[in-house]
């Protein structure tokens, strides 16, 4: 096997049609038998009764509780796995709706601000909380019992309760799924731009300075205001998200990875890594592996 060895990754066709606003199903099962896969659609599956399944969002996995609800963006990959999960009667209701179901001009509407937020969020998958979870859950289940414009105002109703509630959080690195994210700034933008096409080169403070036509210690600052991390610390994130998805999509040794991201001390990467991943490089890729996701061909 070479490094340039894909894992399985299913785009799936989702039954959607162009002429639907979104589909809803509900079943009951025994364990979790999909593979990793990704869709245009935006997705919320709420599960239940599924205690030490496992979720894979992105470069997210977490074992999760009796109850689940997550809002997946378009094109995230995504999938839940049985693990130790030992539940006969797993219930799960998904509902899919088309990434424009909401005009972009409709969004940015004063009204409209938490359900565009919301989405923003998908993008690295949104986990919202169990208390969440169950206030919505009759409202979801319901959805499967109703037709026409009166189901299309309830799922409206339900995206929009869903981005006003509190304790979500977001699950997969923004750097993992190569999220365009604006900053409302040409220089930021000009110099994400260069870390996300030179990652795995030396770069420097003095290097991004140059770019935005400042000084570095006025970049520093600016930098911090605009973007809330630190120069380092984005760079980092962005070398680690890429180290991330090179961990679970080719066979290249760890080293090789470490490398290829831009860090070149070994001792270094794995300790940024395990900061932000709470794993070692090692850990993360097996954790992937020991669910059956990352099966290469």
């Amino acid at each position: 096997m070479n490094g340039e060895i894909n894992c399985k990754l299913l785009r799936e066709i989702t039954p959607l049609t162009q002429s639907d606003c979104f589909s809803v199903f509900s079943r009951t099962k025994t364990e979790f038998d999909f593979p990793l896969h990704f869709h245009d659609e935006i997705e919320l599956n709420f599960i239940k009764n599924a205690a030490g399944a496992k979720r894979v969002i992105g470069d997210h996995v977490e074992e999760i509780h009796d109850i689940e609800l997550v809002l997946v963006g378009s094109n995230l990959q995504h999938g839940w796995f049985s693990n130790k999960c030992k539940d006969k009667e797993i219930q799960e209701i998904t509902i899919q709706f088309h990434r424009d179901l909401f005009d972009e001009k409709f969004l940015q509407r004063n009204q409209l601000n938490f359900i565009k937020t919301l989405f923003q969020r998908a993008s690295r998958g949104v986990l919202f909380s169990t208390e969440t979870a169950l206030s919505i859950m009759p409202r979801i289940i319901s959805l499967t019992q109703k037709y026409g414009f009166d189901s299309v105002l309830e799922l409206m109703s339900i995206l929009h309760d869903l981005s006003i509630s509190r304790n979500f959080r977001t699950l997969s690195d923004a750097s993992f799924n190569k999220e365009i994210v604006s900053f409302n700034s040409r220089r930021i933008e000009k110099i994400m731009e260069h870390i996300n096409n030179n990652f795995g080169q030396n770069i420097t403070l003095s290097d991004a300075a140059k770019i935005a036509g400042m000084t570095e210690v006025s970049l520093s600052r600016f930098f911090k205001l605009r973007t809330g991390k630190t120069f380092v610390d984005t760079l980092n994130d962005i070398r680690l998200g890429h180290a991330s998805r090179m961990l679970i999509e080719t066979t290249d040794s760890i080293n090789e990875i470490a490398y290829k991201c831009g860090f070149n001390n070994m001792s270094n990467f794995n300790r940024i890594f395990k900061k932000k991943k709470d794993s070692t490089p090692k850990e993360f890729r097996k954790s992937y592996t020991s669910v059956g996701v990352r099966t290469f061909v």
